[in-house]
């Protein structure tokens, strides 16, 4: 990130997958490769147990402020299999 741009935000992602039998791995790598290309900094990304069997990516990675979100979120839900997306968690960390 230069200088002279704004804050950045630390940002909590819960991404869903269609079913259980979802390779979770698979849109864990996706996801990574996006938020890089969009000039995010990845951190940290878990697999949380939801109920039944089903469990979710849960993305956590560094964003410039002045970059708008929309675009990544949209990306994340066109990875496949993934039923949805959630912003569980943003704030400026710097």
């Amino acid at each position: 990130m230069s200088e002279n741009s704004g804050g950045i935000m630390g940002v909590k992602i819960k991404i869903m997958p269609t079913s259980p039998s979802v390779n979770l791995k698979t849109i864990e790598e996706t996801a990574k490769k996006l938020v890089e290309h969009e000039k995010g900094r990845n951190r940290e990304y878990i697999i949380e147990p939801i109920a039944f069997g089903l469990k979710a990516v849960i993305a956590f990675f560094e964003w410039p402020e002045e970059a708008p979100l929309e675009r990544l979120e949209k990306r994340f839900m066109a990875i496949k299999d993934v039923s949805s997306i959630d912003i569980i968690d943003m704030r400026k960390i710097a």
